[in-house]
């Protein structure tokens, strides 16, 4: 009998200590505060401001401004924590980080989550139905912003290039292209414009010569007249007999030497 009761206490103690160990754990851990991941949101708090702002009351579009660049800062702290969660979970199992980092991270999703759902709300205030485009819009924004900073930032940058590759090629200065005026009818009111009316009332072409015929356009060209030789005339039974050209040629040899 005492036998049974030996393992039997054990085990129960063993249980009721880890039970123990892990309350005082949570309960400790609970009331720990973590580093926060992000160190502040200053444009929640400029917005705060504004919206508190009573004498005089704030004008409508620079709260929505203030509240389109807080959407900003969520739309790129959420695309942050999208990046860094899988590597800080990898890093999280291999041992090289502690719980720490990991335990602020997911702290900083649920506020994120809090954040972008005031966000809507605000914005419904505002416009009904904007809360749902509110990030679209701020997204498309951001990327605005990144493409004029790279824009800015061409020239710095192509000098720093330049002093450490050197130049490419040299600058050609292309001339600028003139402009090609095309040929047209002289404007009314001109010599040219009233000698062509006078011509065409005339009924002849302007600028040509009288007397002179005056080739129709697109017209067929006449055939050609026939030559002086002997040309093959088809009989009715459908033989060709050419005509002789010897024989006259004989009657004029003939009537020279009579």
């Amino acid at each position: 009998m005492a036998s049974v009761l030996v393992p039997v206490l054990y085990v129960g103690i063993v249980i009721s200590s880890l039970l123990l160990f892990s309350h005082f754990y949570r309960k400790r851990s609970a009331g720990k505060l973590y580093e926060p991941y992000f160190s502040s949101h200053p444009e929640r708090d400029v917005y705060i401001s504004l919206l508190q702002k009573t004498d005089p009351p704030a004008h409508e579009a620079l709260l929505k401004a203030a509240l389109v660049r807080r959407a900003m800062t969520d739309v790129s702290r959420v695309v942050r924590l999208r990046e860094d969660k899988p590597a800080l979970q990898n890093l999280l199992q291999k041992g090289s980080i502690g719980d720490d980092l990991w335990n602020s991270l997911l702290q900083a999703e649920k506020e994120l989550e809090a954040e972008i759902m005031e966000v809507v709300a605000e914005a419904n205030t505002f416009v009904e139905g904007w809360g749902s485009i509110i990030f679209q819009s701020a997204g498309e924004m951001i990327a605005n912003e990144k493409m004029r900073t790279l824009y800015e930032e061409t020239p710095a940058s192509r000098g720093i290039k330049e002093q450490k590759y050197g130049k490419v090629g040299a600058k050609i200065d292309l001339p600028l292209p003139q402009p090609v005026l095309m040929p047209g009818p002289p404007p009314p009111g001109h010599p040219a414009h009233a000698a062509a009316l006078a011509a065409a009332a005339a009924g002849g072409a302007p600028g040509s010569v009288p007397g002179t015929p005056v080739k129709p356009p697109n017209s067929l060209i006449p055939p050609r007249a026939s030559s002086t030789k002997a040309e093959s005339v088809a009989s009715s039974d459908g033989e060709s007999h050419d005509t002789p050209s010897t024989s006259k040629s004989s009657k004029k040899r003939g009537k020279k030497r009579k």
